[in-house]
């Protein structure tokens, strides 16, 4: 599979930045991966630092392609919470961090992904938005109830308010999968945290992202997303993978290791 990549972070109107995100690359075989540490309390960056963490060193020992996708993206982010929690425990004085986290696994033209919390995929095919995953929020429970209107979601009070994340619990959260798909040529995976989707929506997104390069396309949006919540804008973080070709490569021509790359982003609250 032959793919472009592209990372956006903007630190918006907060004082520090508690995003994190990373792409991680083995053979043909790709982690994306994002969290946004809980603001409003200590710890929300040493959460999300975790995560990555745990994730690359998951990522690391695994033989490509990966067996049990899910298996494995399950495990990793189990693994996070306890070691989340187990970090929080450890400081002077002990704090209880939390973190949202989504991961997009591919590998041989198929995709997965699973998430916590109300950091966002996005997959976008023929220049439009086909899927995304469902919030665990106060908010994405009411839309769903039929207790809310779309409309009334931006300004909601409890709009940033999450029913699941890694750590801020000694029981790890319920994590959310996805059922195995087909990616095609020109298909986009987007993860990105609330501050970069609520402001934006999905059609002002499909917009941007096929109407240029997409790392420029990353940034403008980031960008556009920041300057419409100022004075008040969180933090802004996003990953986006574009696919070009789905031919795999034969073995003997993926001998050469691509490095991992993590990137350091944002901060929730």
């Amino acid at each position: 599979m032959q793919y472009l990549t592209a990372t956006a972070s903007l630190l918006g109107n907060r004082s520090k930045n508690q995003d994190r995100v990373a792409i991680y690359e083995k053979l043909d075989t790709v982690l994306l991966v994002l969290g946004d540490g809980l603001g409003g309390r200590p710890g929300g960056e040493l959460a999300a630092q975790t995560l990555v963490d745990t994730a690359a060193e998951a990522f690391t020992r695994q033989s490509i392609p990966i067996k049990d996708p899910v298996g494995f993206m399950q495990q990793t982010l189990e693994t996070a919470h306890q070691r989340i929690v187990k970090q929080g425990q450890s400081q002077t004085p002990p704090i209880n961090p939390g973190t949202t986290a989504v991961l997009c696994l591919m590998q041989q033209g198929l995709a997965w992904w699973s998430h916590v919390g109300d950091s966002r995929l996005y997959l976008f095919r023929n220049g439009v938005f086909v899927e995304r995953t469902q919030d665990h929020s106060v908010v994405e429970n009411m839309l769903a109830g039929g207790k809310l209107d779309t409309a009334m979601t931006g300004n909601h009070p409890l709009r940033n308010v999450v029913t699941r994340c890694l750590g801020m619990s000694e029981n790890p959260p319920i994590i959310t999968m996805s059922q195995k798909v087909e990616l095609k040529p020109g298909d986009i995976m987007l993860l990105c945290s609330d501050g970069f989707w609520e402001p934006l929506g999905e059609k002002t997104m499909a917009k941007f992202l096929f109407d240029g390069r997409l790392q420029d396309s990353l940034d403008q949006m980031a960008t556009r997303a920041e300057n419409i919540k100022a004075p008040e804008s969180d933090n802004v973080s996003a990953i986006a993978l574009q696919v070009m070709s789905i031919k795999l490569r034969t073995r003997s021509l993926q001998t050469k290791k691509k490095a991992a790359r993590p990137n350091s982003l944002r901060a929730k609250s």
